[in-house]
């Protein structure tokens, strides 16, 4: 990456950081381009080179946080050496999870504004202005291996974003049903059952 390129990634960031602290702070409604350029100290002008309204960058948000935490989860898992499937999507899933208990507010933004058809949507768009977006690609790499075919895979993905998402929300926020380490035995437990009827039906 040239340094005009990184420049202009790094005016992205910031951007996205600015509307990370706002949205969380003062809320997307009473948040305005002009707040989130003023804290990022980019130009007006530069915001409307990467996002159309703020109603796109808290879309793009979502995803560029969703990725960034997959991205830490998936490595981690990879540094522990998990070998089977079952052991790696716990393993990701447990980290996931672990931080979320500490970022209180990245949970509130995830699972509020995380939806399939953003995460897709977006994820096509950000795929030609960023190099790594690769989480799906890594997705369907650790699911080959037990002849699960790409398809099924994205299923199984969607399955998996849905439960823990909506699961662990309660459970971090309200303690409700139960307290997350309660809770993790469970979950666990219904991500073996989802990987095994995936790989028997391949």
């Amino acid at each position: 990456m040239g340094k005009i390129e990184i420049k202009k990634q790094r005016k992205r960031t910031s951007l996205l950081d600015a509307a990370l602290e706002l949205f969380t702070q003062k809320g997307m409604e009473d948040t305005s381009v002009s707040d989130i350029v003023t804290r990022s100290g980019v130009a007006k002008g530069t915001f409307y080179l990467y996002f159309r309204d703020k109603y796109d960058i808290r879309n793009k948000l979502v995803i560029y946080q969703s990725r960034r935490l997959l991205r830490e989860a998936y490595n981690d898992m990879m540094e522990a050496g998990c070998e089977l499937l079952e052991e790696q999507l716990i393993h990701i899933s447990n980290y996931v999870l672990d931080q979320l208990l500490i970022r209180k507010d990245l949970l509130v933004l995830i699972s509020k504004n995380l939806s399939w058809g953003i995460l897709k949507k977006t994820m096509a768009e950000m795929e030609a202005e960023d190099d790594d977006n690769d989480f799906i690609e890594k997705f369907h790499a650790l699911t080959a291996p037990r002849n699960i075919t790409s398809t099924k895979s994205e299923i199984m993905l969607y399955l998996l974003v849905e439960l823990i998402g909506a699961s662990c929300y309660n459970a971090i926020l309200y303690e409700n049903p139960c307290d997350l380490e309660t809770l993790k035995p469970y979950l666990f437990g219904s991500v073996r059952s989802i990987v095994a009827q995936f790989a028997e039906t391949g």
